[in-house]
């Protein structure tokens, strides 16, 4: 395997792309032709510079790939629940099978490093295996309504379900949002960002080659206007899961109830990391770092506040201070430990941010500037940026950034930490270091946040349910809480005397 991503990153460098990279959508079981004058280009973000072609999609080819997905749901519905599951099982196979080459694939269309590509190949596996366990573990209730009386429930599929995917992490949040769908019973029609559509394309085929039947798994690519738009509409869409900003959330949340159809909306966070004066420093400063700059920061639970406790505040910031200045830069397929941002539009986003917080006399105690790849030249990169004692009404403690930039906030004690925690309008994750048991589990009791981490910040995994409170989103992708949103209840009652 090792042998086939270095031939493939060699490949790349040499030609500027890879050979037979999918272009057409994936609707009823095949790839279908784009039209020529309906093509759209992808970037490689480590260069600025476009390596490949794809289709633009509009409103007829989401309705072409809804109604396949329709007509499939009726068989697929009525699978034996533990056959739905072995093709799952079969397609976490084929990802691990294959894994070199969709980590490249990854890499380039996300920008991400290469290893970090790699984890989530992994992790989008672990999807399919989990959810291929859970599917003939999906069962009803029995209900007490007396000796002349059976009660039951049976859960059902809810019918075609829309997943519109974010740019950040295509492959592992495609994974995890439609493999609870088809272990339910749903059908699934996938919309990926326009920045990264190549690996759910990838995936598509791989489920049908690991014996989905055509048109259960469909996947339209293109703009959020002329297909993302059209498929959260449809009338023939029964859910729509979406991962993406607030502002495009709140749209799909009113174009999905004119149908009375369901959601689960991810939309992003602000989330803090407390370190308290008794913590760990160095598994914080560990911790702190991975949250803020692992994907460059594009990460929805990214930890992008730090709440530090006045007494570890000039120790912490010494030590993140000199750890992210020794982060390379670099290309995503040279494995460096901070990559690109995903456009040159996002890079121009973040900069913003950060310019006008030093306009306003913000302390940049490290980063704060563009950078380019230090061998070509070229991308859209930013420096690892800390900004110290950002005031809590600062944008920059209120608003997502989604860039490699950390606002630090200084606190005494741990009810002004839960408070200062608290001060957003973001609710998404949550990270405590502390060796205190009763501090850490009376903070996360008191932190408004869907998901806390204690002293280890990104622990779990697909078994742990993930989703936000207040801005932060609707529902909970993930562990067994996800099937929730693919199933509805229905209740029998069986008079059974004479």
């Amino acid at each position: 395997m090792a042998d086939l991503r270095d031939a493939l990153v060699a490949e790349y460098f040499a030609s500027g792309t890879l050979p037979d990279l999918p272009r057409g959508f994936f609707i009823d079981g095949c790839e279908v032709a784009p039209l020529p004058d309906r093509m759209m280009e992808t970037f490689d973000a480590g260069t600025g510079r476009a390596f490949h072609a794809f289709a633009a999609g509009n409103a007829e080819d989401v309705d072409r790939a809804v109604q396949a997905a329709k007509r499939a749901q009726h068989g697929w519905g009525r699978t034996k629940a533990s056959e739905r599951g072995a093709i799952l099982i079969r397609a976490a196979a084929l990802i691990r099978a294959e894994a070199a080459r969709l980590a490249v694939v990854e890499c380039l269309d996300s920008g991400k490093p290469l290893q970090e590509a790699e984890g989530d190949v992994a992790s989008a596996a672990r999807a399919f295996e989990y959810y291929g366990g859970a599917a003939d573990k999906i069962q009803g209730d029995s209900f007490p309504l007396g000796a002349d009386y059976i009660g039951f429930s049976e859960p059902e599929p809810v019918g075609v379900t829309a997943h519109v995917i974010p740019w950040n992490y295509p492959l592992s949040t495609i994974a995890r949002s439609i493999a609870p769908a088809l272990a339910s019973g749903c059908t699934v029609v996938a919309k990926p960002a326009e920045q990264t559509p190549l690996t759910a394309l990838m995936l598509a085929d791989i489920l049908s080659r690991a014996g989905l039947p055509r048109g259960v798994c469909n996947v339209v690519t293109g703009t959020g206007t002329e297909a993302g738009g059209p498929l959260v509409s449809h009338p023939d869409v029964r859910h729509v899961t979406f991962t993406g900003s607030v502002t495009t959330g709140v749209r799909v949340m009113q174009a999905a109830a004119a149908n009375v159809t369901s959601v689960v909306l991810e939309l992003g966070g602000k989330s803090p990391v407390i370190v308290m004066a008794d913590a760990d420093i160095e598994a914080a400063v560990n911790g702190v770092m991975g949250a803020i700059f692992e994907n460059a920061g594009q990460i929805c639970s990214a930890g992008s506040r730090l709440v530090v406790e006045r007494a570890v505040h000039a120790e912490m910031l010494e030590r993140l201070v000199r750890a992210a200045t020794a982060l390379n830069l670099g290309h995503g397929l040279r494995r460096p430990k901070l990559g690109p941002l995903n456009s040159l539009a996002h890079l121009d986003k973040v900069a913003a941010y950060v310019d006008a917080a030093r306009a306003r006399g913000i302390a940049i105690a490290t980063g704060g500037k563009r950078a380019t790849d230090p061998e070509s030249g070229r991308g859209w990169f930013y420096e690892p940026t800390i900004l110290d004692r950002a005031p809590a009404d600062d944008p920059v403690v209120q608003e997502e950034i989604f860039g490699p930039v950390l606002a630090v906030q200084v606190v005494d004690g741990e009810e002004e930490a839960v408070a200062v925690a608290n001060g957003t309008d973001f609710g998404l994750v949550a990270g405590i270091y502390t060796r205190s048991f009763a501090t850490a589990h009376r903070m996360a009791r008191a932190i408004d946040a869907g998901q806390v981490y204690i002293n280890e910040y990104f622990a779990g995994g697909i078994e742990l349910p993930f989703g936000g409170n207040k801005l932060s989103g609707i529902g909970r992708e993930k562990g067994l809480e996800a099937l929730r949103s693919y199933t509805r209840t229905k209740s029998i009652a069986a008079r059974i005397a004479p």
